[in-house]
């Protein structure tokens, strides 16, 4: 799903109409009925809603709430802060229909001019409702929030209701990419609902610490158009990569990852990413691992392949593992590299010299190796990251924050606050796709195209998960060789994906990383068998 800004949503409303044939007043008609059900559903016990309504479409948007909620039997009462002469277009008409509504009800509108309004015994019942609607100002709003409706926005913030945000939270900037600062003049939402595709904010400012929800209301997909090459992952963008096997299919057909990695004490890691790539789908799947630890790496999951290499006294792969026998386990494989295999000088040399000669041909024939370089392997590169080159094929890095700062000699703090741009520059740069894990992962395209990832969760934070998503990118790339880009994104979702049921699970604190691998069949079924429609967004 394209993200899009506040000016490209406009186009997209205008295009729908004047080139689709949609009417703006069924979009509005739409959008509102969308809010509705979302208030009958998620609150379904309140039986008093309070409307605060701006004068603009947004405004509109709420005068359709009001009156799906009233048919669905709540009590509503509904606050216009502007003489409802004031009124334009579509918004004027809805009101219009919402006054129809509520005249046998005797429940007329508020109508509050000033700020002292407010302060009315009405005024007080509206802002003391089961649920507050807030359609005040929506994403076409630019500064200042008049004293009117920065006086209304204060009363809901002080409320004790959940607030329910119509499009956007009234005073935020929609095409904020960071966290907004808290303010007097925005207000908050325990909920948003908008509509068609999602605008930067939404998914980058922290707008709620609840649900967003994004509502089609009748744009084709030929309408929705974005110049910011930002796309919001959801199930539905990769239906392409989760159709059905074919009836003769083998495990040939489904590609084979070799995972090198692991070392003395850490032979979980490469292990885990072995069994990822499995469980996401690839048809075979080798770890090579230093001699030692071979036996323990075995142990684990009957279903892998073990090649022993070369080590050092430390129980590691040495340099001396980089020679002819490599060239043969190489071919034709998808290689994940780095689980556990330690910061030892002589094996980060080794790392070197696999992912340069990797991806440069010299190991395997005329043909280029793909490959997902993680963890230790990534700090290999600390201080040459010239050398991580994805010009001849497809090359993946999936860094944490801090192995990102070792990196780009920037510190962690610099990587967190730039997000966007830290990724975005080093795929380009570098030309490889960069998986920037954390809240909200990021997978950067050399191209400049960026997937955002909406899932996973805080009992994520636990040694393991990212060897799994190792093996699962290496696993799906596998698969999908010539969606490359794609697979990366479909790994990151699921891995949030089966974190997430993990945590309806056993719990945030509880959480181990061999969860995923448990959930992860869970999480491949949500995402096949998701019906297109609303997406919710956690926060």
């Amino acid at each position: 799903m394209k993200l899009v800004n506040a000016a490209e949503m406009r186009e997209i409303d205008r295009a729908t109409s004047e080139r689709f044939g949609v009417s703006s007043i069924t979009l509005m008609e739409n959008a509102g009925s969308a809010v509705a059900r979302f208030v009958l559903s998620d609150y379904p016990q309140a039986e008093r809603v309070g409307i605060v309504c701006g004068k603009g479409n947004n405004g509109g948007d709420g005068f359709v709430v009001a009156r799906k909620l009233v048919e669905a039997g709540r009590a509503v009462r509904v606050l216009l802060l502007c003489d409802p002469e004031e009124l334009r277009g579509d918004a004027a008409a809805m009101f219009q229909k919402l006054v129809q509504t509520l005249r046998p009800l005797k429940n007329a509108p508020l109508i509050v001019r000033d700020a002292s309004g407010l302060d009315s015994s009405d005024g007080a019942e509206i802002f003391a409702a089961d649920v507050i609607v807030d359609a005040i100002l929506g994403t076409g709003f630019r500064p200042p929030v008049s004293p009117l409706y920065a006086a209304a926005i204060g009363k809901m913030n002080a409320a004790s209701a959940p607030v329910v945000a119509v499009d956007i939270p009234s005073g935020a900037d929609a095409d904020a990419m960071r966290p907004r600062n808290a303010s007097g003049n925005a207000a908050r939402a325990d909920a948003i609902v908008t509509f068609t595709a999602a605008r930067p904010a939404h998914v980058f400012a922290a707008l709620t610490n609840g649900p967003s929800v994004i509502a089609p209301i009748g744009s084709p997909p030929e309408a929705i158009v974005s110049q910011l090459r930002l796309n919001l992952s959801t199930s539905f963008d990769f239906a392409p990569l989760l159709a059905p096997r074919t009836r003769d299919a083998n495990k040939g057909s489904y590609g084979h990852v070799l995972v090198i990695g692991g070392s003395l004490g850490k032979a979980g890691a490469a292990a885990m990413a072995g069994f990822a790539a499995l469980r996401a789908g690839a048809g075979l799947s080798t770890v090579a691992t230093a001699k030692s630890v071979l036996a323990t790496v075995a142990a684990f999951h009957p279903e892998l392949m073990t090649e022993p290499l070369p080590e050092t006294e430390d129980g590691t792969i040495s340099l001396r593992a980089l020679g002819p026998s490599l060239k043969a386990l190489l071919e034709r494989k998808t290689l994940a590299i780095g689980p556990g295999i330690s910061r030892n000088a002589d094996t980060a040399e080794f790392v070197r010299g696999i992912v340069k000669r990797g991806g440069t041909s010299a190991l395997v024939n005329s043909e280029v190796v793909d490959m997902v370089v993680d963890a230790d392997a990534l700090n290999a590169f600390e201080g040459s990251a010239g050398q991580l080159n994805g010009r001849r094929g497809t090359l993946v890095i999936t860094p944490h924050p801090g192995e990102m700062a070792r990196l780009t000699g920037l510190s962690i703090a610099e990587i967190q606050a730039n997000r966007l741009e830290v990724a975005r520059n080093f795929a380009r740069e570098h030309e490889l796709i960069v998986v920037l894990k954390g809240h909200r992962s990021l997978i950067a395209a050399p191209d400049g195209t960026v997937w955002v990832n909406p899932t996973g969760n805080p009992g994520m934070a636990t040694g393991g998960t990212g060897d799994v998503l190792t093996g699962m990118v290496a696993g799906l790339i596998a698969q999908h060789p010539q969606h490359a880009l794609e697979a990366t994104a479909l790994a990151v979702y699921l891995h949030g994906l089966a974190g997430d049921l993990a945590r309806e699970s056993v719990g945030e604190n509880y959480m181990v990383a061999t969860d995923l691998l448990r959930f992860l069949p869970q999480a491949f079924a949500q995402t096949r068998n998701q019906e297109s429609g609303e997406i919710r967004l956690h926060a």
